[in-house]
């Protein structure tokens, strides 16, 4: 079969794999879409993610969906030939993080795609995937894969809100209109949010912000150069801010910006090493700054809303066939151009 493997910074192949067969408790699955995420692209651009850096080959991915091939001994789940979502974590369920309910900070989890340890966890991104029984989550009538390919990112942004508290009724800021960012507009939407503002540099992905349900946006260095914030289309203050831009002047206009009191929930993945912020700030206005790493039952939760939500097709903008993989992600890097990109296991 065929697999997208990163080899090194910039040395991404689509090599020939063994087919794989599912063990004790394992599921086959037939890999249909997997979409490109911003840690993908990291691994391919810089060799890393954040601390997490390439020590050997591994096959990227971890958003993917398709059909259900066979089990291995004791394994059960939907049936054979049923379309599912795959839970990219397997915690280890015995942390103390695992025991008092945050499994998504498992001090020994393994993440499809993920150069967190070593070995590392090879991903998602093949024609077959064997990952726990567990693991899948069958999908909604009438729900498509490619839609459904949303689901592990969907999933990160409702852990984000849900990080953040209850929204409802409340003006919130989102820094950084990526894919992930973009998910953040709808998920706040959806916890009942009354006001959703999306700062970003690049005016397309600005125009996918306002697909995903955004109530106004504004360009970042607008943000950068007005004395008065209100002059460049910023309310005065925010209840709430999430930075999904990863960069350290996008947690910068969240501090500046969130009323005192309020909440700052950090979840892009700022660079590797320390990052200067507005600290006193935080002490000064009694801000809360609050971290957002993955996610765990919002899964289920994140396939639910996909189902009853149409909007989220527009939010796909190519599916590139898996042997043109680094067209794939040199257009998803444009994001000029693009805002999620699938690769199709089958085109």
């Amino acid at each position: 079969m065929l697999g997208c493997v990163i080899h090194g910074q910039g040395d991404l192949r689509v090599d020939e794999l063994p087919t794989p067969s599912p063990g004790p408790g394992e599921a086959l699955v037939a890999v249909r879409y997997g979409g490109v995420c911003g840690s993908d692209l990291h691994y391919w651009r810089h060799g890393g993610v954040g601390d997490f850096r390439l020590r050997e080959p591994m096959v990227l991915g971890h958003e993917v969906v398709g059909t259900v091939v066979s089990y291995g001994a004791g394994g059960d789940g939907p049936a054979p030939g049923t379309a599912v979502a795959v839970h990219p974590a397997t915690p280890c369920g015995v942390c103390p993080e695992c025991v008092s309910g945050r499994r998504n900070v498992c001090r020994d989890t393994r993440y499809l795609g993920s150069a967190a340890r070593t070995p590392h966890v090879q991903g998602g991104f093949a024609a077959r995937v064997v990952v726990p029984a567990e693991q899948l989550r069958a999908l909604p009538d009438g729900l498509p894969l490619r839609r459904a390919a949303l689901a592990e990112p969907l999933s990160v942004a409702l852990h984000a809100v849900r990080r953040a508290g209850d929204v409802a009724g409340q003006h919130v800021l989102v820094t950084g209109a990526g894919p992930i960012g973009c998910l953040v507009v709808a998920a706040a939407k959806a916890a009942g949010a009354a006001r959703v503002i999306v700062t970003d540099l690049v005016p397309r992905a600005l125009e996918y912000a306002v697909v995903a349900g955004a109530d106004a946006v504004v360009r970042a260095d607008a943000v950068v150069r007005a004395d008065d914030p209100a002059s460049s289309g910023l309310p005065a203050e925010v209840d709430t801010a999430v930075e999904a831009s990863g960069v350290a002047a996008g947690l910068d206009t969240c501090l500046r910006l969130v009323r005192r009191g309020g909440v700052v929930v950090q979840l892009g993945m700022l660079p590797a090493g320390q990052s200067a912020f507005a600290g006193n700030l935080v002490v000064s206005r009694e801000i809360e700054l609050r971290g957002a790493f993955r996610f765990d039952a919002e899964f289920d939760d994140a396939v639910a809303l996909l189902s009853r939500e149409r909007g989220f097709d527009g939010l796909v903008s190519a599916v590139v066939p898996l042997r043109e993989a680094e067209s794939a992600f040199t257009l998803a890097a444009d994001r000029t151009k693009s805002c999620k990109v699938l690769l199709d296991f089958e085109g």
